[in-house]
């Protein structure tokens, strides 16, 4: 089992380091579920992602409090609100923009009640 959780964290590593370039994948995301796995499957693994000089920090605040950074959210909010425009400015059908437009404000509103560090 081990094998399987330790296969799952190398995947969500490499998807987050794919997702620090594509704005369309969450980097944090991937990493914060690859540290979870790590932890199931390997200390080293787990120690190496949390030593990490870019992701480290956020992955064991929210590990320690379940906080984001003031700077994370407004990214990731302002990420969000691009991605939206970017819909309408393609004339994506309504319904998508519609869909769109709720699931991300959702997100940003579970983001903004997180505590700050």
């Amino acid at each position: 089992m081990r094998f399987i959780w330790l296969a799952f964290g190398t995947i969500c590593v490499l998807v987050g380091f794919i997702g620090a370039f594509l704005p369309i994948l969450p980097t944090v995301l991937f990493l914060l579920l690859a540290a979870y796995f790590f932890g199931k499957s390997s200390q080293a693994a787990h120690d190496w992602l949390l030593a990490h000089k870019t992701f480290g920090l956020v992955i064991r605040d929210w590990q320690e409090n379940g906080s984001i950074s003031r700077k994370s959210k407004l990214l990731s909010s302002g990420s969000m609100l691009v991605v939206i425009i970017m819909a309408l400015l393609l004339k994506e059908p309504i319904f998508t923009v519609i869909l769109q437009a709720v699931i991300l404000v959702s997100v940003s509103c579970f983001i903004w009640t997180r505590p700050d560090f």
